[in-house]
């Protein structure tokens, strides 16, 4: 007998599909089906959704899950658990492993720790050159061929422009979208922060917003000279979303994405030198912020992406000149989105969940994002009016260093159902 659920009185947001109602959800055998016979129902599982939302399980392109290498941080197991509780139901990790996945035989590693132990889909990424050091391109066909679904140096940026030319070539003669992390790294040597008034007053090493404007506009002349697709990681300032809306506007095929911290924080938060706020590209000022929550609504940003980005407190905890940048964002990505998107910038709820389902599974062909029949039931069961409060015990991944400890947060996930089955509830892991 198939396993048979349903999901009634929901509130069933599917942006990909403009279905936007109270409806029942019916699940057969791990996949979405339109109706089930009335035999069947009688068996079912049911859930009562009442007043909730029902809606694709969260797709997020940009994760740092640390294994290989720097399990201390993080383990695939553990940033599963912290993308379930964060409604996420698909994840893409980076290749900045120590080892670096610049090669076939730890794209394997990755695949076979989390078909072991993740409880949410694990897609791997690997390296656009060996070792990350941006000298010498990797092997990019056998990265495809080990199942990679795309590339990037994320952490470092290729600084040597006929490298990362030669890179597209290749990227694109494998059907693979190039994923760069912008940074002329000259640029931002001894960099803290943003360089700005607040840098001046803090008395820390400021990291001009140009080493990023630089890059983006680098990528968008060579993508239009190569064809090939560059998606621009974590963007985060006003002259960076100003390139990218003119390269849109000349039909130059590159995407961005923008995190939950660069919409909602900006450089006067380090006022305390607390290094939760101390992050790769660094915060920046009000009008970008700004520029960011624009550049988003009007299509000039693609998708939401939380670059999860865990340290130890014992790293996080020492001088901020010397505590490494990155904050985790997985738990509290749709609460901090909700709060910055739909209630300060007026965005509808079906179109934040569009940013955060089917526009990045179809960046990068992922099958996930929609409640389509047929496809595998990826779902979460959300609350947008419960309040919760981040504190260490209730995030589950296991390094803790998030900018809104402490802090009141309005949207919460209920449930999370991968292929069916549900893998997070009421705060905990389902065994």
């Amino acid at each position: 007998m198939k396993e048979i659920r349903i999901i009634s009185n929901g509130r069933i947001i599917d942006p990909k599909n403009d279905r936007n109602g109270v409806e029942d959800l019916y699940i057969k055998d791990g996949k979405i089906v339109g109706s089930i016979s009335t035999e069947e129902e009688k068996s079912a599982k049911r859930t009562d959704a009442s007043d909730r939302v029902v809606c694709p399980g969260l797709v997020d392109i940009h994760v740092h899950l640390r294994d290989p290498g720097q399990t201390h941080k993080e383990t695939i197991e553990s940033g599963s658990w912290a993308a379930a509780a964060g409604g996420f139901t698909t994840v893409v990790c980076m290749p900045n492993t120590s080892p670096p996945a610049d090669n076939a035989g730890t794209i394997q590693y990755i695949l076979d720790a989390a078909q072991r132990s993740a409880v949410v889909n694990v897609y791997p990424t690997g390296c656009i050159t060996v070792d990350r050091k941006g000298e010498l391109l990797a092997p990019i066909g056998s990265l495809k061929r080990a199942g990679v679904v795309a590339i990037g140096d994320d952490g470092d940026c290729v600084q040597n422009n006929e490298i990362m030319r030669r890179a597209l070539e290749y990227a694109n003669m494998f059907g693979l979208p190039i994923m760069d992390h912008c940074q002329d790294m000259n640029l931002t040597e001894g960099g803290v922060m943003n360089e700005g008034e607040m840098s001046l007053r803090l008395g820390l090493r400021g990291w001009p917003s140009t080493a990023e404007d630089i890059i983006v506009a680098r990528n968008t002349l060579l993508a239009e000279l190569t064809g090939a697709h560059i998606h621009m990681q974590h963007i985060s300032s006003a002259g960076a979303v100003e390139v990218l809306r003119r390269a849109k506007q000349r039909g130059v095929g590159v995407t961005a994405e923008v995190t939950p911290h660069h919409l909602a924080l900006t450089d006067a938060c380090i006022q305390n030198y607390n290094t939760n706020f101390k992050m790769n590209p660094p915060l920046r000022t009000e009008e970008d912020r700004q520029a960011l929550i624009k550049g988003l609504k009007d299509g000039t940003l693609d998708i939401l992406a939380t670059d999860h980005a865990p340290h130890t407190n014992y790293e996080k905890d020492r001088e901020f000149d010397y505590a490494p940048f990155g904050v985790v964002g997985l738990e509290t990505c749709f609460s901090v989105c909700q709060e910055v998107l739909c209630e300060e910038a007026g965005m509808s709820l079906p179109e934040l969940i569009g940013l955060m389902t089917y526009k990045p599974a179809e960046l990068l062909d992922l099958p996930a994002g929609t409640l389509s029949e047929g496809a595998q039931a990826d779902v979460i069961i959300l609350d947008p009016r419960a309040n919760w409060t981040v504190e260490e015990d209730t995030l589950l991944g296991k390094s803790k260093n998030s900018p809104w400890l402490g802090e009141e947060l309005t949207g919460r996930i209920d449930e999370t159902i991968v292929a069916g089955r549900t893998v997070y509830q009421n705060g905990s892991i389902i065994g």
